[in-house]
């Protein structure tokens, strides 16, 4: 029997929600330079499915990695962690 996988799971900020059913999540990290050890801010965004249209832009959500649902979008929202003000 197969082993089942652990899911890839990320927390980012919601900046985008004018599609039906998808929120564009800005993700970001901190990673050190290899030679000058300065940390640096990497950002990625991510489409991801909202199945009910909850999330609004800036939520903090976090977002679960998933089978390809269109051209763009292989994540999918999980949870949401706080809501906007």
């Amino acid at each position: 029997m197969k082993k089942q996988e652990k899911k890839r799971q990320m927390v980012g900020t919601v900046v985008s929600n004018k599609m039906d059913k998808t929120v564009v999540v800005l993700v970001e990290r901190m990673v050190q330079h290899p030679l000058y050890q300065k940390f640096i801010r990497r950002r990625a965004r991510f489409a991801a499915h909202d199945q009910g249209n909850a999330c609004n832009v800036g939520d903090k959500v976090v977002i679960t990695e998933s089978r390809p649902m269109s051209r763009m979008k292989r994540w999918r929202v999980s949870e949401i962690l706080e809501k906007a003000v």
